[in-house]
């Protein structure tokens, strides 16, 4: 995250339009703050996996408290709920 973050974007929004010769920092600008974006909530998802671990909840749903499949959590160990109850969510 710190190698995305800069202080001054390379292109204000205001200067250039997506498409207009040298908006190459433009893309580049609106791609890192995605992906800083993505960062952060991988990150956040991470911590909050630490918290249940430190609770002794760590592999149950936080929605209904059913056990989570080991199968889910080795593909997803930041997982908060079974397969089902994501698919409800719409996430």
């Amino acid at each position: 995250m710190a190698a995305l973050a800069r202080e001054v974007p390379l292109e204000a929004d205001d200067q250039r339009e997506p498409g207009e010769y040298g908006s190459e920092d433009l893309y580049q600008d609106e791609f890192d703050e995605g992906r800083r974006e993505q960062l952060q909530a991988e990150l956040a998802a991470v911590e909050r996996a630490e918290a249940r671990l430190a609770a002794g909840t760590y592999g149950r749903s936080i929605e209904s408290g059913e056990p989570i499949p080991d199968e889910r959590l080795e593909a997803l160990p930041t997982a908060e709920r079974t397969v089902a109850e994501e698919q409800r969510l719409g996430a």
